[in-house]
């Protein structure tokens, strides 16, 4: 489940509005140009109001202004983002934990040592399996995921991706989209009690598939120590 989240001021709310225009205006070319005609549009139809009618139009404008711009940002923003997470390591989970909405997310639940991963996703969907890296792998991945997690979700309904660009694959950019539009399928408890269940199962993490990396490996005295108890 997604941690609560702490009180921003208004100082640090403007900070990230500003971030989130550098970083679209790099990402997107049409940002700059849609953000000037989401102010200038709507600016020229207000002038035109007050010396037309009243002054009284004048903050009915500023407000639509206000409003285009932020509906330019929200838009374009996404979309950068999810353009810049493509083909990235853990985007899915990334995606899923900024989600409106209760999500509850749990990044890497079965991996391999090739970057390789399954992330848990429980919903008013049902149980949402997401897996990203080498399709082949993944698909090994997410069938030992499956009979796994069968065992306790009962009738929940158990929906998983590959996330990708092949055919068959779904691109990061329609997830949220994609899970969006997924029926709702239980109620508020029934997801509280579904995540009860799946958190006694996924407390402890499986050891990722292929070679140990040399600093987790046990020393050879603590070894022969617990072989010899």
């Amino acid at each position: 489940m997604a941690k609560p989240q702490e009180k921003v001021s208004f100082g640090q709310r403007l900070k990230q509005i500003g971030m989130v225009f550098k970083f679209t205006a790099k990402q997107d070319r049409w940002f700059t140009p849609l953000v000037a005609a989401a102010v200038l549009i709507p600016l020229a139809l207000t002038v035109a109001a007050v010396i037309l009618w009243s002054w009284i139009w004048l903050p009915v404008g500023i407000l639509f202004t206000l409003l285009a711009v932020l509906i330019v940002l929200n838009l374009r923003s996404n979309k950068a983002m999810m353009n810049a997470a493509e083909g990235q390591p853990g985007a899915a989970a990334q995606i899923m934990e900024n989600m409106r909405g209760d999500w509850r997310v749990t990044p890497a639940v079965s991996s391999t040592t090739q970057m390789d991963m399954v992330h848990l996703v429980i919903g008013r969907p049902g149980v949402i399996l997401l897996a990203e890296g080498n399709p082949q792998r993944v698909r090994g991945l997410l069938g030992q995921e499956k009979r796994r997690l069968a065992k306790v979700i009962g009738s929940a309904p158990l929906h998983d991706y590959v996330i990708g660009q092949e055919e068959g694959e779904l691109p990061v950019r329609k997830l949220r989209t994609t899970l969006l539009r997924l029926p709702r399928a239980l109620s508020g408890k029934d997801v509280n009690a579904l995540d009860k269940r799946l958190k006694a199962l996924t407390a402890r993490p499986q050891m990722p598939k292929g070679a140990i990396p040399k600093n987790m490996r046990p020393q050879g005295g603590a070894f022969r120590q617990s072989r010899g108890r």
